[in-house]
């Protein structure tokens, strides 16, 4: 009697064929060889028939060759960290697609020599900030810190007030990034209050730069002092000389926003008085993770020529998107953080009519750490806490929130055109619960 397991296709017959050629070309032949091998050994055990490999093999192959997942942001806080910051334009999408193969990044094409790298982002970057006279952008905000305090005070001291010495995302704390530059840094003032006195004093010969920083993650109120940019910027060492002062708004806020009054922006900052600002690129800017460097064009020349600049650049892809964030389209953070609630309201009644829920006032959040007391009224549609985690996990992938012991999904960051999906997901996490009036539309 002949085994059926003979009957098993050969993987080099199947990798020959149309339908694993394609799936080859989109997710590599390594990818496809195992799904293959992962079937014929189920036929092998018997557990599926020799003419099932086939099938069974396309079957357990991934939708995509990365593993990163799409979602659709329901939960209201705009810059949302963990799913990556701020969605990148359409504008920023295509001229990352355009980015993709060979282009000038490098080059001038008028006379085929060599140019300076990301030139239009840079001139995109002076253009929305004209108080700056040298731009430079590296690979996050936290890079384009330690490239300024490596570059100025790497030996020397960074003198910094007690009360901006600021813990970020993931435990990284202030002391310990300026720390690995080989800097020293000095702290003056106290917790809550810090005079120009407490920097005068400090002051010397071994001084590297000031450094002032935005404490955008939270809030001191109260019998509160802190020194303005323009004092600092008059601070000079025993010999007579300026001290640089590097300021770290840490949000990317380009220009004064009237809907964040106390974030501060570039451009404000650098009128004031600081001969540095640095920057991320992925939070109120709307733009890919980037580190912006602006201010006085010697100073950043000073960081551009640095060896450490190298090892801290951004790609070809990172700088397109970056300048058509700032020459294009609206960025969906831009657009999410000024709708109004009265804008929302329609839409989240649809779904909630389709649905059979109820409608409940909320607050979303700005997120990334900026604006942390900045309220973003708007509207959601309520839904039991469990069906969340279902909505997780399901197909598309929707986020929402659980508050009050209520499960809330807040159309603020879900572009208009998805309201379709996300009313499919919900569906299919609401699953048996039925409809439910919840909490009447007010």
């Amino acid at each position: 009697m002949t085994d059926p397991r003979r009957a098993i296709p050969r993987t080099d017959t199947l990798l020959a064929s149309a339908p694993f050629v394609a799936a080859a070309e989109r997710l590599g032949r390594d990818v496809v060889r195992v799904a293959i091998t992962a079937a014929q050994q189920q036929a092998r055990d018997g557990s599926i028939g020799p003419d099932e490999v086939p099938a069974t093999a396309l079957a357990g192959l991934p939708t995509r060759a990365s593993s990163l997942t799409a979602v659709l942001n329901a939960t209201g806080v705009v810059v949302h960290t963990n799913i990556g910051r701020a969605p990148l334009s359409p504008s920023a999408i295509e001229a990352v697609v355009a980015a993709a193969g060979y282009v000038d990044v490098e080059m001038d094409l008028a006379t085929g020599a060599r140019s300076r790298r990301g030139a239009g982002a840079l001139a995109a970057l002076l253009d929305a900030v004209p108080d700056a006279t040298g731009a430079l952008v590296v690979n996050n905000g936290a890079a384009a810190l330690v490239l300024a305090t490596t570059a100025l005070a790497a030996g020397r001291e960074v003198v910094v007030s007690r009360g901006e010495m600021v813990e970020i995302g993931d435990g990284f704390r202030l002391p310990d990034l300026i720390a690995s530059t080989g800097a020293r840094l000095r702290e003056v003032g106290t917790t809550n209050r810090t005079h120009l006195r407490d920097y005068a004093d400090a002051i010397g010969p071994g001084t590297g730069c000031v450094l002032k920083v935005h404490p955008s993650n939270f809030r001191v109120d109260g019998f509160t002092a802190e020194v303005g940019l323009g004092e600092l910027r008059g601070l000079r060492r025993p010999d007579g000389s300026p001290v640089p002062v590097v300021a770290d708004i840490g949000s990317g806020l380009l220009r004064p926003d009237p809907l964040l009054p106390d974030e501060p922006d570039a451009t404000t900052w650098l009128r004031a008085g600081a001969t540095l600002v640095t920057a991320s690129g992925d939070k109120l800017l709307g733009g890919p993770q980037a580190g912006l460097v602006l201010g006085d064009a010697e100073v950043v020349e000073r960081l551009r020529r640095h060896p450490l600049q190298r090892a801290l650049r951004v790609d070809k892809l990172t700088l397109a998107a970056l300048e058509a964030t700032l020459r294009g389209s609206v960025p969906p953070v831009t657009a999410a953080l000024h709708v109004t609630a009265d804008e929302l309201r329609p839409r989240v009644e649809a779904l909630a009519a389709a649905l059979g829920r109820g409608v409940v006032a909320v607050e979303g959040r700005v997120g990334g750490g900026g604006a942390p007391g900045v309220p973003l009224p708007g509207w959601a549609v309520e839904i039991p806490a469990d069906a969340v985690e279902r909505l997780r996990v399901g197909e598309p992938v929707v986020l929402a929130r659980v508050e009050g012991g209520r499960g809330l999904v807040d159309l603020r960051c879900v572009p208009a055109d998805r309201d379709g999906d996300v009313e499919a997901a919900l569906r299919a996490a609401l699953g048996d619960d039925g409809p439910d009036p919840g909490t009447p539309t007010p």
